[in-house]
């Protein structure tokens, strides 16, 4: 079916139509609660592991996983309005794949990294969140496991802020 050369939609129809495509969108938090709370800041976490470097490779991908989302402004401790916490409870790597010649020789790990949260309200000291968070990634053993293993703490790290994040912005507080 071919339209005329001369026909024009309505205007309403137009306008319809390009509302439409805004129908499920939903303005302000998507927890359904009252936006109070803008700003935030986030505390080094403190490390219960033998393993090292885990505080800076959290704090760094935590702050660029929320400024990056945007739904609150990081700021110094007495300016914000919640306080982020934790502490790295466990960092666990495990093989997952392993060499068809040799069953004892891992060729895939996965890195499993988790960390107790806690997210504060400063004015009146209420606990808005509290609980474990977990973050993973799988990494191909290559030359040497410490090469590896260095390549897995900021994608584990990564995986962990993205998870954090998910629970400050849209869990139920």
């Amino acid at each position: 079916m071919q339209l005329p050369r001369n026909f024009r939609p309505p205007a309403a129809l137009i306008l319809l139509l390009a509302l439409s495509g805004c129908a499920g969108y939903r303005l302000g938090p998507t927890t359904g609660i009252a936006a109070r709370y803008r700003t935030l800041c986030v505390m080094p976490f403190a490390n219960e592991t033998l393993e090292p470097r885990l505080p800076e490779a959290i704090q760094s991908a935590l702050l660029h996983t929320l400024q990056q989302e945007g739904t609150y402004r990081v700021t110094r401790r007495d300016e914000a309005d919640v306080v982020v916490t934790g502490r790295i409870v466990e960092y666990e790597r495990g093989g997952i794949a392993y060499d068809p010649n040799d069953v004892r020789t891992i060729t895939d790990f996965r890195v499993v990294l988790r960390a107790e949260v806690t997210a504060t309200e400063t004015a009146t000291g209420r606990r808005l969140l509290e609980e474990t968070v977990a973050g993973r990634t799988t990494v191909r053993l290559g030359a040497d496991q410490p090469s590896a293993e260095r390549q897995a703490l900021p994608l584990v790290a990564e995986n962990l802020s993205r998870n954090i994040t998910s629970r400050l912005v849209d869990g139920d507080w």
